[in-house]
């Protein structure tokens, strides 16, 4: 593989103080001085996991993939100026801005800008929580997952699966296609989903607790409207989650528990049991939508049929008490 992770995500916003209220006191990491408007969070020993620029229209402004070195970065320039895609090598100043030794970018057939670098700086001084969490779960699985948009999926299936080297875990075609894509042993760094628009859909972060998400979702209930999703658990990754509104106006994933994944002898699949075993009623839809009574339905079908996830996470001790009774 070429990728290796998600190192970073740039979100364009002038919502500057509440994204900081935001990252930090709901999502726990820790403000990092970017200098300016910028707003840089940690979430570990990397020099900064979210960028949010302090200026532009809100949304995503850029994603930032990893590569183990500058050969595989060069490499992979290579690769996609012979398909024809029009890649920049970026200055060594944007490189300083990114905390990174080398960066390129390109624009993917939607136009969402996407940075692949090398080198990445690790920071001196330990990660401090912006709350009392016990941390984010990234390492060599990287910073989470990003979810897309897609205006149209057949043209960006084939940029990213082929080109890139994004490798399917799993998909959905009905109502729409949705795809999902690993690179290393989470279950799904990369997803995309055929809404017809453009832009980002969520980005998720890991916890190592369960009761670190439980604590988030009590906090984050207190706050009007931010709650999109209830907590529940997706039958694909078995993420443990619930989603909120951030402040440009995209979900961010809060969750514990994901599988994780071979990559060796993953086998891509077709899904049909819907998103979630449980949970996740869609909050910010109207109740009496359809597609929240859809999603409602496939949710009790699963309980009805009794699915459940057949690999839980071992680092709750109390959930290990539980499987060890039964």
């Amino acid at each position: 593989m070429t990728l290796s992770a998600l190192g970073y995500i740039g979100v364009r916003s002038t919502k500057t103080s509440d994204w900081t209220h935001f990252a930090t006191d709901l999502l726990g990491m820790q403000q990092v001085d970017a200098g300016g408007p910028v707003r840089a969070f940690r979430m570990d020993d990397r020099k900064q996991r979210l960028i949010v620029t302090g200026e532009g229209s809100e949304g995503l402004d850029f994603m930032g993939w990893e590569v183990a070195s500058a050969g595989e970065l060069d490499r992979l320039a290579g690769r996609l100026e012979n398909a024809g895609v029009r890649v920049k090598s970026e200055a060594t100043a944007l490189a300083d801005e990114r905390h990174v030794a080398r960066l390129i970018s390109f624009p993917d057939p939607e136009g969402n800008r996407i940075e692949v670098f090398c080198g990445p700086d690790i920071a001196a001084d330990p990660f401090r929580p912006g709350r009392q969490i016990s941390g984010f779960k990234t390492g060599a699985l990287g910073m989470g997952h990003a979810v897309l948009h897609a205006r149209n999926v057949d043209v960006l299936l084939p940029f990213y699966r082929d080109l890139l080297g994004f490798h399917v875990t799993d998909y959905g075609l009905k109502p729409y296609k949705l795809y999902f894509f690993h690179l290393n042993g989470r279950h799904h760094s990369f997803a995309m989903v055929g809404s017809g628009r453009q832009g980002l859909h969520h980005f998720m972060v890991e916890l190592l607790s369960l009761d670190d998400v439980g604590q988030g979702y009590d906090l984050a209930q207190e706050e009007d409207g931010r709650v999109a999703y209830t907590l529940g658990r997706h039958s694909n990754d078995h993420m443990m989650s619930y989603y909120m509104n951030s402040p440009s106006g995209f979900f961010v994933e809060y969750g514990w528990g994901a599988r994780v994944i071979n990559p060796a002898t993953w086998q891509p699949h077709e899904t049909f049991d819907g998103p979630s075993y449980w949970g996740h009623e869609r909050l910010y839809m109207p109740e009496d939508s359809p597609d929240r009574e859809r999603l409602k339905a496939m949710r009790l079908d699963a309980a009805r049929r009794g699915l459940r996830a057949n690999d839980p996470a071992s680092n709750c001790a109390w959930l290990e008490s539980v499987i060890g009774r039964e």
